[in-house]
């Protein structure tokens, strides 16, 4: 069965990701560690200008990331190279970490050092878990992936991550530090049923338009949660449709900001613009995702009113209403007899 392959990412953007690093307060620096882990493009190391982290290879940058599989009790064994770019030698404390989908923007992000490893990150064992790499030079360590008997099948995203443990001032006066990290994806599948599920949980809409129709534009926010909860990574494509009364077709588009890789029992939470949104109808919003043999669809129903008109209107209504009541009521005698009313004068 064909190993998961991450989708390009422009090299930009790669930078963009590697220099996200969080902030944390000084005092917390010694306990929780910033790592930024950078989605390289497609035949290049993972590089933040400092250092990089690639498989040992042959050929510079022809193993961007690890891609292995392995059977339940199986060991594996391989090499990762850290590469120094800088002009004074570089200690790097090295370890495996669990991969992730971010809250944010669902990237593939990795663990912390100290936070609890259950899958690669904790079968995973570099040989050295400190590295002092020389100006301009390269390091490569050996490590192993000891995969449990009892391990489940399927997918186990990781890295093997090239940590600095210096924290670096975050700004002038912030009292924050930051401690840089590179890592080289590990994509490791465990052989046995592949089982791929995805939900669609918890659809929502929030309309947004103006208290007077044509003043200004109407639209809404869909939001929504897609839920991994097969055992293999997916890569979900997300199509957003509404429709009004009598059948009208108001929306019918893929969403963006969609994450190329949804990592198994991982959910995201992703939301999408809806401009031009009605301001008078009532319909439905179905957002539909598949991936590989998976697909679930969610719906919503929705009305939109102009309130302000409509409730002008109700007042109006309710004015009137009370007007014929008034004029019925002064139209009974004391007794409770209707009075007789006034016939026309003959012409």
């Amino acid at each position: 069965m064909p190993l998961p392959h991450p989708h390009p990412r422009s090299a930009a953007a790669a930078r963009h990701r590697l220099r996200r690093c969080r902030t944390l307060p000084a005092p917390l620096a010694a306990a929780l560690a910033a790592v930024a882990l950078l989605l390289a493009p497609p035949a290049r190391a993972a590089d933040n200008g400092h250092w990089s982290v690639f498989p040992a290879a042959s050929q510079p940058g022809s193993r961007p990331y690890f891609h292995l599989s392995a059977d339940p009790g199986q060991t594996l064994r391989d090499e990762v190279t850290v590469t120094n770019r800088t002009a004074a030698p570089l200690t790097l404390r090295l370890y495996a970490a669990d991969a992730h989908n971010t809250a944010r923007d669902g990237g593939f992000a990795v663990r912390a050092p100290e936070e609890r490893r259950r899958g690669v990150g904790a079968w995973a064992r570099p040989e050295r878990e400190r590295v002092t790499v020389p100006a301009r030079g390269s390091v490569t360590v050996p490590y192993t992936i000891t995969v449990p008997d009892e391990a489940p099948p399927g997918d186990h995203p990781g890295a093997l991550v090239a940590l600095d443990e210096r924290v670096a001032a975050a700004g002038t006066g912030t009292g924050l530090g930051v401690r840089q990290a590179v890592g080289a994806r590990i994509y490791l599948r465990v052989n046995g049923p592949a089982v791929p599920a995805l939900t669609v949980e918890d659809l929502r809409i929030d309309q947004d338009r103006p208290l007077v129709p044509g003043t200004g534009e109407s639209s809404a926010l869909v939001s929504y949660t897609l839920h991994n909860r097969g055992n293999v990574t997916l890569s979900p494509r997300v199509r957003i449709t509404a429709g009004g009364l009598f059948g009208r077709r108001l929306l019918d588009r893929g969403a963006t900001g969609v994450p190329s890789e949804l990592l198994p029992r991982q959910r995201v939470r992703l939301t999408e613009r809806w401009p031009g949104a009605p301001w008078a109808d009532r319909g439905e919003v179905r957002v539909t995702a598949e991936a590989a043999a998976a697909r679930d669809s969610a719906a919503i129903s929705f009305l939109a009113v102009p309130w302000l008109p409509a409730g002008l209107l109700a007042v109006a209504a309710a004015l009137l209403a009370a007007r014929a009541a008034l004029r019925r009521r002064a139209a009974r005698r004391p007794d409770g007899t209707r009075a007789p009313q006034p016939k026309p004068s003959p012409l």
